[in-house]
């Protein structure tokens, strides 16, 4: 009888995703040589990820939209056209030949926002021009005295608060009762919970709801549709889902960058009360979708933790605790916690170095890559850094020499996969290429 989850340890369910990524479920291979590539591509970065050496040096492009613009298209497009998302993400990888992809789930379906009237973000074509990517639009979309109301209930400040705030269909959200009052028939409790869901503007609410929903369906169809189809032809999908560092949670998402700052001056306590209370909502977050998608890994990009955005006092206080937590929660439930950290983390790097040993990827932008394999290169994978400013405008010989320097610098003894350290986008194609061949030629362990 198969182990329930609940019942394995944190190795049990460490070797189930690894084994589902491994040998994915309902998979038929393309060919043999399909099969064994992506096996070898998988086990490459499993050893990797475990401080082994494996036969080489992994390589994995952080890709946004430089699929769309290498097949011709523009990221409006691939987000509107789950045809031509599907072709230019398939064109790219079967072309380039990377260790593994990363899902077309950088490309979401921007119809599902028009039908929400979506405000956290600017898209192609809705904000900005159908050539450009997305832009996040910071706002105050919690306000400075309501942390108490995420604090006491955040699926419903979720609910009532935040979504009428980003979505603009949604905004009758804000009658709609805690859905905790629906207790029992007696004393009316039910019935008047229930009462805000029949009236007209929350149920014209709803049906959007559905109707972005249905699109998204549509749109989800696309995403399982490639990942099965990439691992028929050999190529591993790097990710297994997503979540977020709890203080950029509330930095980003809710209260905004000049918001947060004034919090951690004017109200310390509960930014970092609200961060503990949000930590296991991104633990559970980022496990439900790994083992839905069977793989391990877990992205959390870090935006408010680099060099000169926080003090190093401020960093160990409101920044790393809940992230050390976060870490330690997804390995606790089998998975691979992949930070990425965005910007510089050269004053970071020996905090950060408290984690379990072969059991987390570390990717770096502009960190200095020497001093990183230094302090982290016993304990973490390390990943990065690439520089997109050499990938937009430098030469391939350029591309070539920097992945040779950082194959010297970070892949000796294992523990380390070769990345860009920002995300590829409208850059040239030769220039991708020649990151992955170099990577190829001169990451051989001998």
């Amino acid at each position: 009888m198969e182990k329930k989850w609940e019942a394995m340890t944190a190795d049990e369910k460490r070797a189930d995703l690894f084994d589902k990524w491994l040998s994915p479920p309902g998979v038929k291979f393309a060919s043999p040589e399909a099969e064994k590539g992506y096996k070898g591509r998988v086990t490459r970065i499993k050893d990797a990820i475990e401080l082994k050496k494996p036969d080489r040096v992994p390589v994995f492009p952080m890709t946004g939209f430089f699929p769309a613009y290498y097949a011709g298209f523009t990221p409006r497009d691939v987000m509107y056209d789950y045809d031509k998302l599907m072709s230019s993400f398939s064109k790219y990888v079967l072309d380039f030949q990377p260790d593994a992809h990363g899902s077309v789930t950088t490309a979401p379906p921007g119809k599902s926002f028009d039908i929400l009237d979506y405000k956290l973000y600017a898209w192609p074509g809705h904000g900005v021009a159908p050539e450009h990517g997305y832009q996040c639009i910071e706002g105050e979309y919690m306000t400075a005295d309501e942390y108490d109301a995420l604090i006491d209930d955040p699926t419903y400040f979720f609910i009532s608060a935040y979504l009428p705030r980003i979505f603009g269909a949604l905004d009758a959200f804000k009658m709609i009762s805690p859905l905790t009052s629906i207790l029992e028939m007696y004393g009316g409790f039910t019935g008047a919970a229930l009462v805000p869901y029949g009236v007209p503007p929350v149920q014209e609410a709803l049906k959007k709801l559905m109707e972005a929903g249905s699109e998204a369906l549509k749109w989800i169809g696309t995403v399982a549709g490639y990942g099965v189809e990439m691992a028929a032809a050999g190529f591993p999908g790097f990710f297994g889902g997503g979540c977020k560092a709890p203080f950029d949670t509330i930095g980003d998402t809710l209260r905004g960058t000049r918001g947060l700052m004034l919090d951690m001056y004017r109200q310390p306590d509960k930014v970092i009360r609200a961060a503990e209370q949000l930590t296991p909502i991104m633990v559970k977050m980022g496990v439900s979708a790994a083992r839905q998608n069977g793989c391990p890994v877990v992205f959390i990009p870090l935006h408010k933790g680099a060099d000169g955005f926080l003090s190093d006092e401020q960093f160990k206080k409101f920044y790393w605790p809940t992230l050390k937590a976060l870490i330690q929660g997804l390995v606790d439930e089998g998975c691979v916690p992949f930070p990425w950290a965005e910007g510089g983390y050269n004053t970071r790097l020996k905090a950060i170095r408290d984690v379990p040993r072969g059991k987390v990827i570390w990717g770096f932008d502009t960190t200095d890559m020497a001093r990183a394999k230094e302090i982290l290169g016993d304990v973490a994978c390390v990943s990065g850094n690439v520089p997109i400013a050499l990938l937009s405008v430098g030469t391939a010989e350029d591309v070539k020499e920097n992945v040779k320097k950082l194959i010297n610098t970070c892949a000796k003894g294992g523990g380390y996969i070769m990345m860009n350290g920002a995300v590829i986008e409208d850059v040239p194609p030769d220039n991708v290429k020649a990151m992955i061949d170099a990577t190829k030629e001169y990451g051989v362990y001998k």
